[in-house]
């Protein structure tokens, strides 16, 4: 192999690598704004119809 082969073949992994980290990179930001959109659509349950002390914390000692 020659050395133009050489520096051609380490060039072009370096690219692939740096593609694959971008690639990783979108798609984590796509799943937080998908995360994120799913959280804001379905918010928090609210208890304002719910009799007093349904929905609160359940303390059992036994």
């Amino acid at each position: 192999m020659d050395m133009m082969s050489m520096v051609s073949s380490i060039l072009s992994m370096q690219q692939g690598n740096l593609q694959g980290q971008i690639a990783t990179r979108v798609t984590k930001q796509n799943l937080d704004a998908e995360k994120f959109a799913v959280q804001t659509l379905l918010g928090t349950p609210s208890t304002a119809n719910l009799g007093p002390g349904v929905g609160g914390n359940l303390n059992a000692v036994a």
